[in-house]
């Protein structure tokens, strides 16, 4: 009798860990989309793209101030993940119920647009958030530092999720018969009357769930979960301390760089006259968009125009200042020079506005966080064609390095150069 008492508690003990083993592979399983590149070229340039992009906001594997992205293109048809790349809030607005959804779940954080990216640079980054920061079965980085699914010893993403298709089947399965095995046995071990009082009261017992809520070990485990809930919300609070991606203040006129960047084709730097010659890029004056109004408007005076340039001639008439209202703020404790970038370094405004010229209200685009700029100087090639000053460099590097010369490459991640 004892020997049949241990194996009906060995069949519960299997069937109960079977059943968890079910409930995690459920939970578990994914497959990325078969079109994803995977990669070691387009899972690197994928990495630039996340960490130039999407780092701030988002982390592969768990949820930050927007969602874990990884399994996304199984999640989500991969045109639909395309289009909320690009432009998540043209998708909101057009009433896409997936997208509204999620931007309310997310309360409502606007995720800045990304036209600037092409369908493959998009293909990229997806292919770094299907494949990236993977490791191998052994242990040990499987592809460059990205931790990228090797070509030897990987498996394809659609044969693993039929691996794992078929082995929930057969733990099914298997759950099944040890179902009936221990129905079986409890039924035929109660007609016995060879059993004592003890055997009889072991095989049917029931679970007392209020027993197990009120033990010190069910007690310890809650508290630990809690414990490090509370931990990591704390922590990715504090990642996101000092960090205004996609900040888009109200200004006290209603200017558009749509109109006048994007249809109209004004410069930069025609507005924003320090870029090229000074640390600041300044914001323009009121004589600045006078140059223009004074002579576009066929009026009299001050009738007929629009209410919000209305607000220019009252700024010049009372010698008032117009008080804009700064969107990219750096810390004080950070040095950033506009002509080192756009003189020298040969940068585009969008590189870090990103498309200033299709925004009706501007918006911080990028991160501006250390780690963003970082990641730039590292991956940014030096603009040397035509600048005798870096010709010396250029050959001292080139002795060392097939590679191109790059910003980190002459002192851009010294800590001196943005701190002192």
């Amino acid at each position: 009798m004892s020997i049949k008492r241990s194996l009906l508690g060995v069949s519960l003990r299997i069937y109960h860990l079977i059943l968890l083993v079910l409930l995690f592979a459920g939970g578990q399983a994914y497959a990325a989309n078969p079109d994803v590149p995977d990669s070691d070229e387009a899972i690197t340039a994928g990495q630039s793209i996340f960490n130039a992009n999407c780092r701030t906001c988002h982390r592969l594997d768990q949820k930050s101030v927007g969602p874990a992205l990884r399994g996304v293109t199984d999640r989500r048809d991969l045109d639909w993940v395309k289009s909320f790349i690009v432009n998540s809030q043209a998708l909101i607005q057009s009433g896409d119920a997936e997208a509204t959804a999620l931007f309310k779940e997310y309360n409502n954080t606007v995720m800045p647009p990304h036209t600037f990216l092409s369908d493959g640079d998009i293909m990229n980054l997806l292919a770094y958030i299907e494949y990236g920061d993977r490791q191998d079965a052994t242990g040990a980085a499987a592809a460059t530092g990205d931790g990228a699914v090797a070509e030897t010893g990987g498996i394809p993403s659609e044969y693993l999720m039929i691996i794992l298709v078929v082995l929930v089947v057969i733990l099914l399965l298997i759950l099944i018969v040890l179902g009936l095995i221990v129905s079986v046995l409890t039924k035929y071990m109660n007609t016995s009357d060879k059993l004592d009082e003890d055997d009889k009261e072991f095989i049917n017992q029931k679970t007392d769930f209020k027993v197990v809520f009120k033990s010190d070990g069910f007690i310890l485990i809650i508290t630990a979960i809690v414990v490090a809930l509370v931990v990591k919300t704390a922590i990715d609070g504090l990642y996101t301390v000092g960090i205004q991606q996609g900040y888009a203040p109200a200004q006290p006129i209603a200017y558009s760089h749509q109109l006048h960047a994007g249809q109209f084709e004004i410069p930069c730097q025609y507005c924003h006259t320090g870029a090229e010659i000074g640390k600041s890029a300044n914001i323009p004056s009121a004589n600045i968009c006078m140059n223009c109004h004074m002579h576009i408007q066929n009026v009299e005076g001050k009738e007929g125009i629009s209410p919000e340039i209305a607000k220019i001639y009252d700024a010049v008439d009372n010698n008032q200042p117009i008080e804009w209202v700064r969107v990219h703020n750096l810390p004080d404790l950070a040095y950033f020079n506009h002509s080192q970038h756009v003189t020298v370094g040969g940068i585009e405004c969008q590189t870090c506005h990103g498309p200033i010229e299709e925004m009706e209200v501007v918006y911080q685009h990028s991160a501006l966080t250390m780690g963003w700029c970082i990641d730039c100087h590292r991956n940014t090639d030096v603009v040397t064609q035509g600048n005798e000053y870096y010709d010396k460099l250029v050959q001292l590097h080139s002795e060392s390095s097939n590679e191109a010369l790059k910003v980190k490459d002459i002192g851009g991640l010294e800590c001196a150069k943005c701190h002192y």
